[in-house]
């Protein structure tokens, strides 16, 4: 299939049109054993390129392939002989009991064993955007690759793979994977506008040429005329036209730069394969380049700043505190009894007891923080959940920040526990239990303690969680299900059991790689939902505030606060942001948009399902591979594999060496371009004669094309990339110091060897040779020394900006391996493939000659490399231009329309 994609090429057609009507002329008038070699050359030429481009395509291909089928190799948990272990969703099979949360999507067609709460989101089969509330008595069926919306419970798999409602859509349809990055549609755009450029510089010579020839302009190397009306034969005249439209040809090969594109699929390819080592997988190709120009990243706190290896530290239990949580001797039975209570059933992890005897304790890091704590004052989770039956839950909600459920006990007494951020509980708290077991009114002094205590603990940078309950009477339970459906759970009147600490210590490496952002001029906000003074413990814990940062300065902000000012009053803000407390996931959303409008290229992370909608708007989405859920992977572009923030900071190097990457392929195939053009297109004009035919332009073509790109394009970042601002939205791809060197090297290239076109007989001293062989030595060395220019070159387009070009080229074992190809090539081409590419063997001094010219390219890129360039682009001059243009003739039209009115 790429072969054949290969072969549809327009100019590669054209060319092999035009080698095998080379190849039936010359057979005819040279016989076979002489004829076949101009056709066959091209021929040979046209298959290499064929070839080089099918393979590379393919492997390319396959890569990209690889990466689709990580991507969509979800881990999910599943319950096996009553125990919870995580599994590849490619490996679930029927009989597994998969537990369902807020987020999660279904891995396989299955039924609802149990669940409260539980919505789904099967707009994904059905196309209705209604979400469709499960339970296992009225609605059990579940379909595969739905979402879970709301609540939470556990299916038992039915069928799997293709034999789900999913599978059998999915075989159905044929998944597309050609995605086009913006920088890959912006290059075609430049590959289309050079192509046009060189098919009107080739339509032109391909006329001087031709009416050079039909009117006896044209000689051989011997003076010869090539064509003498009346007298040439038609064949004669025929293969000489047909000569002359391969030379026109070849420059069209050489004039399109079809390259940029293959460059940039290179590059992205080799950077997604790179990035998967660094824990990023990309979802979405276009996320790689536009990380490089991120001014800003918007990241949670918890597992992405800190390890999310959470424990109880701190505890205040009955109005006072505790110095050792886990000693149960201080707590009052009944007290320890409602804890365990309320811990054991208002929660989505387990704890799972091995046959070793060891404790196995799964869920998010808070909820396994909390249970452990429990099992530590004597938990025993099974028996715990037996005591008593759910009857109803309110699943955590991040815009609550509190989960419930509702018990009802053996005595048919009905309590309702809470859970959650502890300000907001403790604000529906009116009673505590105290050290003597009584439930105690809570009044403005012990309230006032509970808050100074949370305040205490979010200063040392610890989560606070408080967990509280209530009774309910028989009369305010609903008594239908369809009414216990929707019964919103009582929040006030709460009697507060405990407030908890848990300390999530700050992830090692996290302070440098702020730095390393802030070096690289990315500035870093953290957007959390804990409270401000613990979001600002962690900030100058990680480096994101100043050592003298103070919770009143403008660069902190609550969510609320930010939520209710008006647009314009957040667009002023936003950009002083660095902390952001007690945010809803639609106050991110607000933060992410304002910092969108004032021109910021902004990154977010997130992990949960009510983040899809930042993560959507953000330039970049980056999802966090463990905690994160699988809406919000759908949402994002990137997905973190290890959450953490170091690795969010390497994403942003690679994408910054994407680009980079390009730019330095850009500025060396347009290098060859201009070159080529200016040599042939001089020549032909001037003489009537090229110095690079057609086989030595395709390879010269490979040089530039394949090789150049696999060699440039598969650069690995360096530390010099996060020591530059970011690359603006609207910054030119070809920058200032590309288009000095380009011009530099290009000017260089066309000089050198327009000199020995015209003057080389003379200067090489090959008076004394035939005159066919010394046009042929002339063209030889000519070939020779712009290939070594471009090897040499090379070099110079790897640092377009440093004068030590040759800095880490050791280390890159593919481009030696690649320059050490095309030298070992160039070296079999002039020695043993003469017959094809019209050259001839040269000697150990104009060998000598061709590297010298080759080499000089280096000094000349050094010095050329302390020429100062304008800080404004050149593109900008040409947009003012333009515009003043545009507003004198305004004013033109602005007068003469007063005139008319006069």
């Amino acid at each position: 299939m790429f072969v054949w994609e290969a072969c549809r090429d327009t100019t590669l057609i054209i060319l092999m049109v035009a080698a095998a009507a080379s190849l039936a002329l010359g057979i005819k008038t040279e016989g076979i054993k002489e004829g076949w070699y101009d056709g066959g050359s091209i021929a040979m030429a046209v298959l290499i390129v064929i070839i080089f481009t099918a393979v590379s395509d393919y492997r390319q291909s396959l890569q990209f392939q690889n990466l689709n089928e990580e991507k969509q190799n979800i881990q999910m948990e599943v319950v096996r002989g009553g125990r919870r272990i995580k599994v590849s969703i490619f490996d679930i099979v029927v009989g597994d009991v998969v537990p369902l949360k807020i987020g999660d999507q279904v891995p396989a067609d299955g039924l609802v064993i149990s669940g409260h709460s539980l919505s789904i989101d099967e707009s994904s089969m059905t196309g209705e955007s209604k979400i469709v509330h499960k339970d296992p008595t009225r609605s059990p069926f579940l379909m595969s690759g739905c979402k879970v919306a709301d609540g939470y419970g556990a299916m038992l798999v039915t069928s799997v793979g293709i034999n789900t409602e999913w599978g059998l859509l999915m075989a159905s349809i044929s998944e597309d994977n050609g995605e086009e990055t913006p920088l890959q549609v912006r290059l075609n755009g430049v590959a289309t506008f050079i192509g046009m450029v060189g098919l009107a510089v080739a339509a032109a010579v391909l006329i001087i040429l031709v009416v050079r020839f039909f009117t006896g302009n044209t000689k051989d190397p011997d003076g010869t005329v090539q064509f003498i009306a009346g007298k040439t034969k038609v064949g004669d005249a025929v293969d000489g036209f047909i000569k002359i439209f391969t030379v026109a040809v070849t420059i069209v090969v050489v004039a399109v730069p079809e390259g940029l594109p293959l460059a940039v699929t290179l590059t992205l390819a080799y950077s997604m394969k790179k990035m998967m080592a660094d824990k990023a997988l990309v979802r979405r190709l276009s996320a790689c380049e536009t990380m490089g120009s991120a001014t800003t990243i918007c990241s949670d706190k918890t597992g992405t700043l800190t390890l999310n290896q959470m424990t109880v530290v701190e505890a205040y239990v009955c109005g006072k505190k505790t110095d050792s949580p886990d000693n149960k001797s201080l707590l009052p039975p009944r007290m320890i009894s409602l804890l365990i209570e309320g811990i054991a059933q208002n929660t989505t992890g387990s704890v799972f007891l091995t046959e070793g005897g060891a404790m196995e304790i799964s869920g998010s890091p808070t909820e396994k923080a909390i249970l452990q704590w429990a099992v530590n004052l004597g938990m025993d989770f099974g028996a715990s959940r037996s005591d008593s039956a759910i009857i109803h839950a309110f699943p955590f909600n991040s815009e609550k920040k509190r989960g419930g459920v509702a018990l009802k006990l053996s005595n048919s007494e009905i309590r309702v526990h809470w859970k959650g951020a502890a300000e907001i509980v403790l604000a529906s708290c009116t009673h505590y239990i105290d050290a003597d077991d009584n439930v105690v009114e809570m009044d403005e002094d012990k309230l006032s303690l509970f808050r100074e205590a949370i305040e205490d603990m979010a200063k040392e940078s610890l989560r606070c969680v408080a967990i509280a309950y209530r009774t309910c009477g028989m009369d305010e339970v609903p008594t239908t299900e369809e009414e216990l459906e929707n019964w919103q759970l009582p929040e006030g009147d709460l009697i507060l059991l405990a407030i908890v600490g848990i300390k999530d210590p700050c992830r090692p490496g996290v302070r440098d790689a702020v730095q390393l952002c802030v070096n690289a001029g990315v500035k870093v906000r953290m957007v959390t939902g804990d409270n401000l003074q613990t979001a600002r413990a962690i900030a100058l814990e990680c480096g994101i505030l100043g050592s003298n940062a103070d919770a009143t300065e403008p660069n902190l902000i609550e969510g609320k606060t930010f939520r209710n000012m008006t647009e314009s009053q957040r667009l002023e803000v936003a950009d002083r942001i660095s902390v952001m407390g007690r945010s809803s996931p639609n106050d991110k959303l607000l933060l992410v948009q304002a910092l969108r409008r004032k021109e910021h290229v902004v990154a977010v992370t997130g992990d949960g399902t009510n983040d899809a909608p930042a993560l959507h708007e953000a330039d970049i989405g980056l999802a966090m591979g463990i905690q994160g859920t699988e809406v919000a992977k759908e949402s994002s572009d990137i997905i973190i594999l290890d959450d953490n923030f170091a690795s969010v900071v390497k994403v942003v190097r690679w994408g910054r060496s994407v680009y980079a990457n390009i730019q330095k392929f850009i500025q060396f195939q347009l290098t060859v371009n201009v070159a080529a053009l200016v040599i042939n297109v001089a020549a032909a004009v001037s003489s009537g004669n090229v110095p690079l035919n057609a086989v030595q332009l395709l390879w010269v073509n490979l040089i530039m094309d394949t090789l150049g790109a696999l060699a440039l394009a598969t650069e690995p970042p360096t530390d010099h990339l996060m020591g530059r601002p970011p690359v603006g939205r609207r910054e030119p791809l070809i920058t200032n110091i590309m288009w000095r060197n380009l011009l530099i090297q290009a000017l260089y290239q066309v000089t050198v060897l327009l000199v020995l076109n015209f003057r080389g007989k003379s200067i090489l001293n090959l008076k004394n040779d035939t005159s066919d062989h010394a046009f042929k030595v002339k063209n030889t060395l000519i070939f020779n020394a712009f290939v070594f220019c471009q090897i040499f070159n090379e070099f110079n387009a790897r640092k377009p900006d440093e004068i030590n070009v040759w800095k880490g080229v050791t280390k890159n074992i593919l481009f030696m391996g690649i320059v050490g190809i095309e030298v070992v090539l160039q070296v079999m081409i002039i020695f043993f493939l003469g017959k094809f590419t019209s050259t001839v063997r040269l000697s150990w001094k104009l060998w000598l000659v061709s590297l010298t010219i080759g080499f000089i390219s280096w000094p000349l890129a050094m010095v050329g490399k302390l020429v100062p360039v304008p800080e404004r682009n050149f593109s900008e001059y040409f947009r003012k231009r333009s515009s003043k243009k545009k507003h004198f003739n305004d004013k033109e039209d602005v007068a003469s329309l007063e005139g008319h009115a006069g």
